[in-house]
């Protein structure tokens, strides 16, 4: 459990704070803490700058129980690694029971205690006192550092008892797991992903895997190397693991007391394994490797090669960077060729990826014909293929780029009154296959094509309450953004693809979550990384923007894209190196790195990257 910061850069009356050379911070809990007094909530430590630890001090002697609450919170938000001094403030046999890594609830704001929490009742001796803890709950870490948001009020008991013997106060009873306020959460923790594999895809001549992103919160100066390959030996979080496999056989952990994992000077990594030679074969160790090296790129981006270590330290394998993008094929790896859009003729044109003076041109084939009304528009991610929706929403077309040919008959008709009610944006998965909505009112359906070229199959969507306004599949295939509306109010949604499994059951999209709980309107969306996505939406009551989302719900540091009015449509790549395009009302438009909004072409629409 533990305190929200107020905001102030100096320390406030009552607490000490040390600042040592090392960049640490002592602080002690508040010798005038009032234990009297309306509701209030529990401040903490103020910023500090990254490089600074913050750690607290134990209860003073003859501290009552208010003084106790407030260490105890505050210890609770510091960088201790195992909560050491927060168990001082328990009796040893809570110190022996209490479990944090249980779960971390999040509140929009500090913890509040009642004003009862305080010792003597009518002048009388004490020797038990209930404390409640309350708030604001949005969002909680599961066990498996799974981050979900959520609503609600928050509101458990805590207990403290005084030792019959010595006199001092102690918490006795309290439940698992720890609680802080939203801002305290930000500094605490950092968001990483962490890669396993798609359990039933492989793309290419060579059968690769495809990495999957799995993003969990680590407390960020808590030895977050070592946590996170920890957390990766671990498994993968409950709510993806149905679709993904990792390498690691089950049961793999680092070896005892291992802690402080970083790269050398040479930015080379060693992970010590308890595991023999002989239980790992060459091809399973490159695959383990690779998923560390994409998973610990997140923490030291200049990370060249990681080195698997088994017992007794024998080398089980090394894997450098660029070995590691050959063995498995992973989206943000992927910079793609072209930009496409739409020109004003509504032909299919392409330009080289971030080229801003360079002229768009027809592709070959059918589509850089014209002649169909395209409205939109998705190219494969090898780029040698291209879905177009054209006659006004109704028909959904597949060509080669490759050569002229025939468009061929649509492959999916909608019967939706208006264009509004006909077919989405189509998308296209790594493995090739090729998705896109139906909305129509009186007949909604979301389809899936295998290699874009077999019969359309119906996508079962059993959570599904609302309609199906956008559909982005994610290049990994096992995950898929869902804008749902519903009252007239529209919500973003992320669900997990379940494949057919041979049952005959068809493939299904399960256990919606929400990407974006604050917002009510979402106008336009892109992925734009292995775990995040650029929206343009609305919160209630606030106008129309543009900013980056999270998969599973929470709040990404950094700044929003630069601001552009009359946004329609937007397209960003996995790989974030890649400039963000959008068509807005001087067409189509280009943001370079680190630059401004750029004009490309005044009459273009549909921007998209393949995917």
């Amino acid at each position: 459990m533990g305190a929200d910061r107020k905001g102030g850069a100096r320390p406030r009356p009552g607490r000490a704070v040390a600042y040592t050379a090392l960049g640490t911070v002592l602080l002690a809990g508040c010798a005038s803490m009032p234990d009297s007094g309306d509701l209030r909530n529990v401040e903490s430590t103020p910023r500090q700058d990254t490089g600074v630890r913050v750690f607290a001090m134990p209860p003073a002697e003859g501290a009552g129980p208010a003084e106790i609450m407030q260490g105890f919170l505050e210890a609770l938000t510091s960088d201790d690694p195992a909560y050491d001094t927060a168990r001082k403030y328990l009796t040893p046999e809570a110190a022996h029971k209490w479990r944090p890594e249980r779960s971390t609830t999040v509140l929009a704001n500090g913890p509040s205690i009642e004003p009862d929490c305080r010792a003597g009742n009518g002048g009388e001796p004490a020797t038990g006192v209930s404390c409640v803890l309350a708030g604001s709950r949005v969002a909680t870490v599961d066990a498996h550092q799974a981050y979900q948001p959520a609503g609600g009020f928050y509101s458990q008991k805590v207990h403290l008892a005084r030792d019959a013997k010595n006199g001092q106060w102690r918490i006795d009873a309290l439940p698992d797991g720890v609680v802080m306020g939203k801002s305290d959460f930000q500094r605490n923790y950092t968001s990483v992903d962490k890669y396993y594999f798609a359990s039933d895809t492989a793309v290419g001549a060579a059968g690769e895997p495809v990495a999957v992103a799995d993003p969990v919160f680590v407390r960020s100066k808590v030895d977050p190397m070592t946590q996170m390959v920890r957390s990766l030996l671990a498994g993968p979080t409950r709510w993806l693991g149905p679709v993904v496999r990792s390498s690691f056989p089950t049961g793999t952990a680092l070896q005892k007391d291992v802690s402080g994992l970083a790269p050398d000077d040479q930015n080379r990594l060693t992970v010590p394994l308890d595991l023999k030679a002989s239980q790992v074969a060459t091809a399973k160790c490159t695959e383990m490797a690779t998923q560390l090296l994409f998973t610990l790129r997140n923490l030291a981006p200049t990370l060249e090669s990681v080195e698997l270590q088994g017992v007794g330290g024998h080398r089980l394998c090394d894997l450098s960077e660029e070995r590691a993008e050959a063995t498995a094929w992973h989206g943000s790896a992927k910079s793609p060729d072209n930009l496409y859009f739409l020109d004003g003729k509504h032909r299919l044109v392409r330009m080289p990826t971030g080229s801003a003076g360079s002229s768009a041109v027809p592709v070959p084939g059918p589509l850089g014909e014209g002649g169909k009304g395209l409205e939109s528009v998705a190219v494969s991610r090898d780029e040698h293929t291209a879905a177009g929706v054209g006659d006004q929403g109704r028909s959904l077309y597949v060509t080669s780029l490759a050569s002229a040919g025939s468009l061929g008959n649509p492959l999916v008709t909608s019967q939706g009154a208006t264009t509004d009610d006909r077919l989405t944006t189509p998308s296209w998965d790594a493995r090739g296959d090729l998705w896109v909505a139906d909305r129509n009112p009186h007949r909604p359906r979301l389809y899936i094509l295998e290699q874009g070229a077999t019969k359309p199959q119906e996508v079962a969507v059993p959570d599904l309450s609302g309609q199906i306004k956008d559909a982005r599949v994610a290049a990994d295939g096992v995950r898929i953004a869902l804008v749902v509306e519903k009252n007239g109010k529209q919500s973003l949604l992320i669900g997990r693809i379940q494949r057919d499994d041979g049952t005959g059951q068809g493939t299904s999209v399960v256990e919606l979550r929400s990407a974006a709980p604050d917002l009510e309107q979402v106008s336009a969306l892109s992925w734009a990384g292995d775990s995040r996505l650029l929206v343009v939406g609305r919160e209630q009551g606030g106008v129309l923007q543009m900013r980056y989302v999270q998969v599973d719900g929470s709040t990404l540091d950094g700044p929003a894209p630069g601001a552009l009015t009359g946004v329609k449509s937007i397209a960003a790549s996995e790989d974030e190196r890649v400039p963000l395009v959008a068509r807005s009302e001087d067409g189509i438009v280009l943001l370079p790195t680190g630059s401004q909004w750029q004009k490309v072409d005044k009459d273009g629409t549909a921007p998209v990257y393949p995917g």
